[in-house]
């Protein structure tokens, strides 16, 4: 259960599109946020070989992968939820307290906190709203817990992250570990292991694994750039 302590809970990707996003250009960082990308509805998207992803190709997988899982698995499909990483970023993490309550509410939280046992979060590294940021790791949020919840961190570049993901955590009032993930042999992958992590993640869920039980490592992770750019510019194909 999240703790909201407010009594209010007074909505969002729409009022996302009047927060001061960052402009970057798609060479100029690692996992630059993108200011424009506010609904990609059905649209493919072009990945490069070695293009930085943004937070659009972020979502874009992430809603693809949430209509395989209601597909497949609408029971664990109902306790979980992807996180655009807008949401993640502008209102979770640097949100003042209505904004970060209300896109809880849209997440699926009630006024008690009660809402998605799972939320996987994208973790951006900037430290400032207004700057872009240069790197991109996984939160896995578990509140199928006794008492506090608990946000597992997945980070390709260890420690890099570190204290993003600590911030969020604390302003979702969880406990944060750090399970071991595989770590990237390049400066443009960070974006493909995080919707990889996901997906290993998901099919562990899906086969009756829980984080609380044993933490969920993904040592053996591989990301696979080919499958994503698939998925992306062919939804159905891969």
């Amino acid at each position: 259960m999240i703790d909201l302590n407010p009594p209010t809970l007074p909505e969002l990707r729409d009022d996302a599109r009047s927060a001061p996003f960052p402009r970057t250009s798609a060479d100029a960082q690692i996992g630059a946020m993108d200011p424009t990308a506010s609904s990609y509805g059905r649209s493919r998207l072009e990945l490069g070989a070695k293009e930085w992803l943004g937070d659009k190709h972020i979502n874009r997988d992430y809603e693809l992968l949430a209509e395989e899982l209601r597909r497949s698995r609408p029971e664990l499909a109902a306790l979980t939820q992807f996180v655009d990483p807008l949401i993640a970023h502008y209102r979770l993490r640097f949100g003042a307290e209505p904004d970060m309550l209300r896109a809880l509410k849209r997440i699926g939280y009630d006024p008690n906190g009660n809402g998605p046992d799972f939320l996987f979060l994208p973790v951006n590294d900037a430290m400032d709203p207004n700057r872009p940021g240069t790197h991109w790791s996984l939160l896995l949020l578990d509140c199928h817990t006794q008492g506090e919840p608990v946000a597992y961190h997945y980070d390709s570049v260890r420690g890099h992250n570190h204290e993003a993901a600590a911030q969020l955590a604390r302003r979702l009032r969880a406990r944060l570990e750090s399970p071991s993930m595989a770590q990237q042999r390049n400066s443009y992958d960070c974006g493909v292991f995080v919707v990889d992590g996901t997906r290993a993640l998901v099919r562990r869920l899906a086969q009756g694994e829980r984080p609380a039980h044993e933490p969920l490592h993904l040592d053996n992770l591989v990301a696979n750039r080919r499958s994503l750019q698939i998925r992306l510019a062919h939804p159905g194909l891969g």
